[in-house]
């Protein structure tokens, strides 16, 4: 539907996964023989292509090619998830529907599961809806955190949480649905006071919530579905979880 569309983040460099030496961006490194990317887009495939947008980036071409029925944006600097983001705004201008934003690298999310993500958030009439989820994966992953009537509040990463923060389950995902003329609002308060200086979509929720808007939570017992593709061990997990799928 015309009020559903998709930005899937593809233009990472996969420094860790060693990808310079493949030729090749991270979300066109391969699992079972095919690219990280192909699995994320067959996952989405309830959005048409027309409307699910590549951000690109390093080696942009290989994407591109492979990958040619998929309008694109071209981030030229890395700088952060949210940047990546802001590479989309001129594509998404003059869109006022639904976004789900997602990433190239994990591509073990389920199409149900995305499919929960996007009728949960609609159905609550959110701002902004996080996928959160649970594992018994050692991630260091962000904690989400509520309050006492179960709305979000805020995610602590990994690196910051207290003791008490740390024995959270519920993880953040970092897959997220947006009211797109919101989140582009949203953008631009984004600041890289961080120790990567970087622009995260990861604070876009704060942002919403000091501004008022409404942040809800899809929870799902995720597992392995919340991995990402960062090395080359994490590129072996996916790839015989994968297995694990087909057989």
């Amino acid at each position: 539907m015309d009020t559903l569309r998709a930005v899937v983040l593809a233009a990472g460099k996969g420094t860790r996964l060693a990808s310079e030496q493949s030729d090749l961006p991270k979300v066109m490194r391969c699992a079972l023989g095919q690219p990280l990317l192909a699995y994320v887009l067959s996952a989405i495939d309830f959005i048409e292509k027309r409307n699910t947008l590549l951000v690109v980036g390093y080696k942009k071409e290989k994407v591109t090619e492979a990958f040619p029925e998929y309008p694109c944006a071209v981030q030229t600097e890395q700088l952060g998830t949210g940047h990546a983001v802001m590479a989309a705004r001129d594509a998404l201008s003059g869109y006022s529907g639904h976004l789900l934003v997602c990433y190239g690298d994990m591509p073990l999310v389920r199409r149900e599961t995305y499919r929960a993500l996007v009728e949960t958030h609609i159905a609550q009439g959110n701002a902004c809806t996080i996928l959160t989820g649970t594992s018994d994966l050692p991630l260091p992953y962000g904690r989400v955190i509520r309050d006492e009537a179960g709305s979000f509040v805020r995610v602590v990463e990994d690196r910051d949480c207290t003791p008490d923060e740390a024995r959270v389950r519920e993880l953040n995902s970092g897959v997220y649905m947006f009211s797109a003329p919101v989140l582009l609002s949203a953008l631009g308060a984004l600041k890289r006071s961080n120790t990567q200086g970087e622009y995260y979509i990861t604070d876009v929720p704060a942002v919403l919530c000091e501004q008022g808007k409404r942040v809800g939570l899809c929870k799902r017992e995720l597992q392995e579905e919340i991995l990402g593709v960062n090395t080359p061990a994490q590129l072996q997990q996916v790839e015989s979880a994968l297995a694990r799928r087909v057989r």
